[in-house]
């Protein structure tokens, strides 16, 4: 075998929760994974502050400093952890055959897809300069931190909408800023929204510009895009719910996915229509897209490939026997 080709039993794509658990397991299970990062070494958590929901932090503890823990515990058991992107993949014989960095080929027994999913933002420069200090893009993960105050969210799908009346629990007011003049949600979320009193619905309304200042974010410049009108909420809390996109654009074609490119895998499995092909974390949840059900997944997609392998072996021995 030549140098750019390596055989691995287990070969996990992606870093975050779901990536560095299934490590964990599989490097228990003795599989010998090798984990390649991506580009973002530890996923969405490392651009996030302060986690407060995770499960064994009773004081919280900041993303990075998190994910650095997870990479730890998934060494300690003897993960290979390797810095690098996967530039290509090809599912149609096995082992399956992974290319990292366009140069070095892995054929793996079985291959843990954990690349996660990115928030779509607006893509204003103040967006992501004030991201972790005032500016969320999950309500679930970041309302705690804004009880009693006024916010305000952009969106107008079933996920802006939930998490409008998620936010409207624990905040003053919640501004629902609509670009257009109606939602995109299904009717039962818009009736939630509408009859939830401290949310205010504005529509035809885009945001300009997130205002603030080293403490954080102190409010929003938003436009009517009918009028021209423009004013500026006193918010404190500016949250993004337009989407998420999964990050497996790599495997379109390859793998059986939904319309948004969610990787779909068999209710109450990690498998996907690929034979040792496995998913978690939030390349394949689009519903919960939390650290600890990432993690539960990454959890399940180990323990999924190594009764695969054994029961492969075990029909080899059957084979030669």
């Amino acid at each position: 075998m030549s140098q750019d080709t390596e055989h691995v039993k287990c070969l996990i794509i992606g870093s975050g929760p779901a990536g560095y658990t299934a490590a964990i397991y599989a490097a228990r299970a003795d599989l010998k994974p090798v984990l390649y990062t991506g580009m973002l070494a530890g996923g969405q958590l490392t651009q996030t502050t302060d986690v407060e929901n995770f499960p064994g932090y009773p004081s919280g503890i900041m993303g990075p400093e998190m994910m650095e823990d997870f990479r730890k515990q998934a060494e300690r058991f003897g993960t290979d952890i390797r810095f690098g992107y996967v530039s290509s993949v090809d599912f149609s014989s096995l082992p399956h055959k992974v290319v990292v960095d366009e140069v070095k080929t892995i054929l793996a027994d079985t291959v843990i897809i954990s690349t996660g999913a990115s928030a779509k933002w607006l893509g204003l420069e103040s967006e992501q300069k004030y991201n972790g200090f005032g500016v969320s893009a999950c309500a679930v993960c970041d309302g705690f931190f804004f009880r009693g105050q006024d916010i305000a969210i952009v969106g107008a799908g079933d996920t802006a909408a939930e998490e409008a009346t998620y936010l409207a629990k624990l905040c003053r007011k919640v501004y629902m800023l609509v670009r257009r003049d109606e939602f995109r949600a299904s009717k039962a979320m818009v009736t939630r929204v509408l009859n939830t009193p401290n949310i205010e619905v504005i529509y035809n309304t885009e945001t300009k510009e997130i205002l603030g200042n080293e403490q954080g974010v102190n409010g929003v410049a938003i436009i009517n895009n009918q009028t021209q009108e423009e004013k500026v909420l006193d918010v404190t809390g500016f949250f993004v719910a337009i989407g998420h996109h999964p990050n497996t654009d790599i495997f379109k074609g390859l793998i059986d996915m939904d319309e948004t490119g969610y990787i779909l895998t068999k209710p109450g499995t990690t498998q996907t229509n690929i034979e040792g092909v496995f998913c978690c974390g939030d390349a394949q949840d689009n519903v919960y897209r939390q650290a600890v059900t990432a993690a539960g997944t990454g959890c399940m997609a180990a323990l999924d490939a190594e009764r695969y392998l054994a029961d492969k072996e075990a029909e080899e021995m059957i084979a030669h026997s």
